[in-house]
């Protein structure tokens, strides 16, 4: 419900947290990267499409409600199309991070 860029933002330091967590032993038994391309299409269909549809119906942000509701179609498109290489690219740059830092110690 916000535009691409910053889900993208927010999205990938979901991911590196998660990462993190499956790492030290503190998440998950499962890689997030594995299933994080699914995910985020169950998470678009089931959760936030249907709460932007929800509140443009309430109309609680008045002309801004079908402005959330677009962003959610949209970035949901964008994560189908776009979303299998993202996840790719933050497990890259996850693996660089992780690596830069155990140089650093």
């Amino acid at each position: 419900m916000q535009h691409w860029h910053v889900y993208q933002k927010w999205n990938e330091r979901l991911f590196v947290e998660m990462c993190t967590a499956f790492e030290s032993g503190r998440g998950s038994d499962k890689d997030p990267a594995l299933g994080w391309y699914e995910g985020e299409l169950w998470f678009f269909d089931n959760y936030v499409i249907p709460l932007a549809k929800k509140l443009e119906e309430c109309g609680v942000f008045g002309v801004s409600s079908d402005e959330c509701l677009n962003y959610a179609l949209e970035n949901r498109k964008e994560w189908e199309t776009r979303g299998r290489d993202l996840v790719k690219s933050m497990k890259d740059r996850y693996t660089e991070l992780k690596e830069g830092k155990r140089k650093s110690m």
